[in-house]
């Protein structure tokens, strides 16, 4: 994985289930979302995507099975249920019996009740004070809705993968999980990891591989700054790469992650939402000697081309007039996902932003995304690619 384009071959996704219905408007905004998802629709529209990626030689992984095939081996369930149950909020009697409860679970129950969560009323054996005064519909493990989005938890970078630090208290346990896939699936034996939850907090939504060798990565709302120096140090000190962009967004909701204003069509073609296209600045990091060496600040547009080789970059705005590049950017208009160089998934409901692909020479695989979209994330935040030629 050393770009954005190259064509992909290999994706892990996560279909949505349980942990969707799991949501109300009492708990929705502590889980993420901004709306109550119609979970069979979603469940229809992601089915939707999967295949769209199918029909186009793209081997399709599920989080859920793979999960469920490494809590097979008892390595994996041990670190799966203490994972689970260090909550201080269970106090000691609660989390022993939560303990002895999810030991009594089989792969395919443990991995369903990692994900969508445990409550109260489900945990029949429940006793103590902790117990007793929680109310029947809270929740002793927590549902992982964000789930969906697999870009943020892992991102692969060449041939290493990147188990990252979830700001978020909602989706810390993600990481956890994915983690845990990479480290017990027989699948990715001998894969290293170049980045672990227990360092500075990074997302993957905000690492853009833009060529081999340069990343650029956002600190914002997720991201921080410190995240973005660690995994500096730690791609350029493996080799993974010689450059890395540090590029400020701002920390609001609608632009949670560089991927939220800025995604790639192309070895050299951007889609960006205009009203940062040409606001947004980068820091080149390198290497020097033992330290970082970091530049002064420069417009992004400009550093990312400069460190690419390129003259400059080829943008694509999302929309056209000020209001409907607002709303197509809330939508996820930037967020698309290359299949190939000038091949691209995206929201079918993203009329002038996908007009404005088509236009540049892009082709535009349309998927419906109305449930989705719910939680905040187009098809670049609900994939995680593993494998894609060289661009």
């Amino acid at each position: 994985m050393t770009s954005e384009v190259g064509r992909l071959r290999t994706v892990l996704l996560h279909r949505p289930g349980a942990e969707l219905k799991r949501l109300t408007p009492r708990n929705s905004d502590k889980l993420l979302f901004d709306a109550i998802p119609w979970v069979g629709r979603a469940q229809e529209e992601h089915d939707a995507f999967a295949e769209a990626l199918r029909e186009r030689g793209v081997e399709v992984l599920y989080v859920t099975e793979l999960l469920q095939d490494a809590l097979e081996y008892e390595a994996a369930r041990e670190q799966a249920v203490g994972d689970a149950i260090v909550d201080l909020r269970l106090g000691d009697q609660l989390r022993r019996v939560v303990e002895g409860y999810l030991r009594d679970l089989d792969p395919e129950d443990l991995a369903q009740t990692l994900v969508a969560g445990l409550a109260h009323e489900e945990l029949k054996s429940g006793h103590g004070l902790v117990y007793r005064l929680m109310d029947r519909l809270d929740f002793i493990v927590d549902p992982l809705p964000g789930l969906l989005f697999t870009r943020d938890n892992s991102t692969w970078i060449g041939d290493r993968v990147a188990v990252t630090s979830l700001a978020m208290d909602a989706r810390r346990r993600e990481a956890q999980l994915l983690g845990l896939i990479y480290t017990h699936h027989p699948r990715f034996d001998g894969v290293e990891p170049v980045y672990s939850p227990s360092l500075e907090h990074l997302e993957g939504g905000d690492v853009l591989l833009l060529c081999p060798g340069v990343i650029a990565v956002g600190t914002g709302e997720r991201t921080t700054p410190a995240g973005v120096e660690r995994l500096a140090r730690q791609v350029i000190g493996a080799g993974l790469a010689h450059t890395v962009l540090a590029v400020p967004i701002a920390q609001e909701r609608a632009t949670m992650h560089l991927d939220t204003v800025c995604t790639m069509v192309d070895v050299d073609t951007v889609v960006m939402y205009p009203p940062v296209a040409h606001s947004l600045t980068a820091y080149t990091v390198t290497l020097d000697g033992g330290g970082l060496r970091v530049t002064e600040p420069r417009p992004f547009l400009e550093a990312a081309a400069a460190a690419m080789g390129l003259d400059r970059l080829k943008v694509i705005d999302t929309g056209l007039d000020p209001v409907t590049a607002e709303r197509e950017q809330w939508d996820d208009g930037n967020n698309t996902l290359a299949v190939a160089p000038r091949l691209c998934v995206a929201y079918e409901r993203n009329i002038e932003t996908n007009a404005q692909l088509e236009a540049s020479g892009i082709e535009v695989i349309r998927i419906t995304g109305s449930e989705l979209g719910t939680g905040r994330g187009g098809p670049r935040c609900m994939s995680c690619p593993i494998l894609r030629d060289a661009p």
